[in-house]
């Protein structure tokens, strides 16, 4: 289905369209302006007429028109969205700033309810996640020039369907890969001359992309030189996301032990071979357990686990099959993702061009699977958190879901990652290296700036050699 959204002058483009796109996520939605008469022209199978209100106040005026659209929406649909008008990748920031000032659970839940529809079950989840957040952070020293460190390793063994991460296949370029660590540590290097911090990072961040794509000769290239330069004992977490347990061996689990790397994720995102089959990931379930052992042979006792909800094909069974598993291993975290079927992925290309191909198909029906995911298959995982001891410590959330639902990372006690919460609440200035890297500086009054590097490896590269005068 076609649906306009035209409005009679340009504010609110974006959270209008992301509102509306929430209850119409196989649809395609245009949201434009009277004066572009090209696009008004155009014959939609739904259009909606919105005017914007005059206002004082930026953010009352858009908070009061979404509520109105989402009433509209509701009752057109018959859709309740569990986070209502929230369209923002951090709704736990509203519970926080308000557990800052005060406010009783009470005042929050029916804050979050009357303002932005969230579900009394979404507004639970959201205050429970702000609070544990907030007492992690007590730990951390929040003061103004405090600072945590990330590396970005765009390498994988090979790219899955559904990314859209800064990601290129390792095979494309083992040959360069040396010269991406010494150009990704120079560029770190700089930064510590120019900037003068004589503190070490809070915490430390490698991720990608698969940072155990490298050889172990390249990790230890890679964690001797940031070894060279900082402090990493005095960090109060050192996380490298080894990622794909196809990339994990006893000798690279060694090289980080070595180096001081306290945390480390083994994720199968599935355990259902098919499925890892059809998203192109090329290790088994088996390999999962092999390398999730391997990782606890090598004396990690922080070992994370990531799962995708809403993989094509897998329902209720499917899911339980991979919590079962997750049972067994008992990792000390558990991330529960919800599948975002992004415009840039391969997976996205894929459905649409089976939809082209039959237009009489239900669109997201990619090679007569199903894209599933819902409340009560989210229950599951989180029921399967509880048993293994975790609660729930930190949410983000991004545009396409599968359900309209969220990302939870779930933990035991004293195995939350810091790094993870400091993202998402932005209290504190993270310096990323490497391409697709996105360093972001937290002002004194709350302000944010992000510089981020170019995703694209040569660019990335070709700039750094720019910079230093070298050729590349």
């Amino acid at each position: 289905m076609n649906i306009g959204i035209q409005l009679d002058r340009q504010d609110f483009l974006y959270d209008i369209h992301s509102l509306v796109k929430s209850f119409f996520p196989e649809d395609e939605v245009s949201v434009y302006t009277d004066a572009d008469t090209d696009k008004c022209g155009i014959k939609r199978d739904l259009l909606f007429r919105v005017e914007i209100p005059s206002y004082e106040d930026r953010k009352a005026a858009k908070d009061a028109l979404k509520r109105e659209l989402y009433g509209t929406l509701s009752d057109l649909t018959g859709i309740r969205l569990p986070w209502g008008t929230l369209s923002g990748i951090r709704p736990t920031k509203i519970p926080m700033g308000m557990l800052e000032k005060g406010r009783s659970d009470e005042e929050i839940r029916a804050f979050l309810m009357e303002n932005y529809f969230v579900t009394p079950e979404k507004c639970g989840l959201a205050l429970q996640i702000a609070k544990t957040e907030r007492e992690l952070l007590k730990g951390i020293d929040l003061s103004e020039d405090s600072w945590s460190l990330y590396f970005h390793v765009p390498f994988c063994p090979s790219i899955c369907l559904y990314c859209t991460f800064s990601s290129s296949p390792y095979g494309a370029w083992k040959k360069r890969t040396g010269e991406y660590i010494a150009t990704m540590l120079g560029e770190y290097r700089r930064f510590l001359e120019e900037s003068g911090t004589g503190r070490p990072p809070s915490t430390i961040y490698i991720g990608g992309g698969t940072p155990t794509s490298l050889t172990a000769e390249e990790l230890e290239r890679l964690l001797s030189g940031i070894e060279e330069l900082t402090d990493t004992r005095a960090a109060l977490e050192y996380t490298v996301e080894a990622g794909r347990p196809d990339s994990i061996t006893p000798e690279k689990l060694r090289v980080l032990k070595a180096h001081g790397v306290t945390r480390i994720s083994v994720n199968p995102q599935s355990m259902n071979p098919e499925t890892l089959e059809l998203i192109g990931r090329a290790h088994t379930p088996e390999d999962t357990v092999r390398a999730f052992y391997l990782a606890r042979e090598a004396g990690f006792d922080n070992i994370n686990m990531d799962i995708i909800l809403g993989l094509p094909g897998e329902g209720a069974a499917e899911v339980s099959r991979t919590l079962d598993a997750v049972r067994e291993l008992k990792p000390d975290s558990l991330t529960v993702h919800s599948l975002a079927v992004k415009r840039a992925s391969r997976l996205r290309q894929t459905i649409r061009e089976d939809r082209e191909k039959d237009a009489g198909a239900d669109y997201g029906n990619f090679q007569g699977r199903i894209f599933e995911n819902s409340r009560e298959i989210m229950a599951l995982a989180a029921d399967c958190a509880k048993d293994l001891g975790m609660e729930p410590y930190y949410l983000y959330r991004q545009k396409n879901m599968k359900g309209n639902l969220e990302n939870t990372g779930f933990a035991r006690p004293g195995k939350a990652c810091l790094y993870n919460i400091l993202i998402m609440e932005e209290v504190q200035a993270i310096r990323a290296f490497g391409a697709g890297g996105s360093t972001k500086t937290v002002s004194p009054d709350g302000r944010i700036e992000r510089v981020i590097s170019p995703k694209d490896v040569k660019t990335y590269l070709e700039r750094q050699a720019q910079r230093t005068g070298t050729v590349s």
